[in-house]
């Protein structure tokens, strides 16, 4: 296979009739014998699975799987990396607000091109439009990778995905975590077309404070997994330095201004030990890093 679509889906049955026929219809106007769809149920509590089943029978270009409970989207899609035979990877979600053209011209520029990955930005009308604007501003901002859309249709080289982490909700930073491991990434605009049926599965204002946490980890992970020491050391230097501060001005008010004060000699204990055992977790993790990294 040359292109696998892993295309996600959560209480899509009433969707994955038009996702199919849509599929089917593409392939055959434009003659791609080596495509393929794998459609992820992720623990739907309606009929999406059944539904799949029944309409991809006798087509071996139709992969249906399921995970045992809504596990999330990342989890779907490492689940259809693990099925899939592709060469280039295309995340196409189940509810159709992207077309397989799009996905089509994703593949020619990655063939063509040599891109490892093509991000999607989103033509048209969208109803989160401000949340995501902030959004992929941070990601611009806390990254620094020149993309527009993080969160749009979006195709890869099968090696990009695995070669990046990819945890609970991390599939919102494929982009800039495929940016941190030095991939090359471009964009094409893609047409963003209403739901065929059902209702969105990504509401409620507590996902935004959730997405934001996950960009503070993400972010967090990625700079100071490979140069522990750079977070420890400062830390622990800062604390020693505190502590050195103190204890200057509890000499300085013991000798000069007479002036005993116990808790000052405390505190500068307490400065002086944590920087000491924060630089000692910078090492131990510097070393803890090298020993993985020379096993991979």
């Amino acid at each position: 296979m040359k292109v696998s679509i892993i295309s996600p889906a959560y209480n899509e049955e009433e969707n994955i009739p038009y996702l199919i026929e849509e599929f089917v219809k593409f392939k055959e106007e434009n003659n791609l014998s080596d495509w393929e769809l794998v459609i992820v149920d992720d623990g739907s509590t309606d009929k999406t699975y059944e539904k799949a089943i029944e309409l991809s029978k006798n087509r071996d270009d139709i992969i249906v799987l399921k995970l045992p409970y809504n596990k999330g989207k990342t989890d779907a899609i490492k689940k259809g990396l693990k099925h899939s035979r592709g060469e280039i990877i295309i995340i196409f979600d189940a509810d159709l607000q992207f077309s397989f053209e799009d996905a089509y011209r994703i593949y020619k520029k990655i063939e063509e091109e040599n891109w490892d990955l093509v991000a999607g930005y989103k033509v048209g009308k969208y109803e989160k439009k401000f949340v995501s604007f902030v959004y992929n501003m941070l990601s611009r901002i806390f990254f620094n990778v020149k993309v527009r859309d993080m969160n749009a249709l979006k195709g890869m080289k099968r090696i990009v995905l695995e070669s990046i982490p990819l945890r609970k909700e991390w599939h919102r930073y494929i982009i800039p975590i495929a940016h941190h491991y030095k991939f090359k990434i471009t964009e094409i605009p893609v047409k963003l077309y209403p739901r065929r049926a059902g209702v969105s599965k990504y509401k409620g204002k507590l996902r935004i404070l959730i997405g934001f946490l996950d960009l503070l980890a993400v972010k967090f992970l990625l700079t100071f997994k490979e140069k522990p020491l750079l977070l420890f050391g400062t830390l622990g230097f800062l604390s020693l330095f505190l502590g050195f501060l103190i204890g200057i001005i509890a000499i300085v008010l013991r000798f000069v201004f007479e002036m005993g004060y116990r808790p000052l000699a405390y505190l500068v204990i307490l400065f002086v030990l944590s920087g000491l055992l924060l630089i000692s977790i910078g090492f131990l993790a510097e070393l803890i890093a090298y020993y993985e990294e020379k096993e991979k």
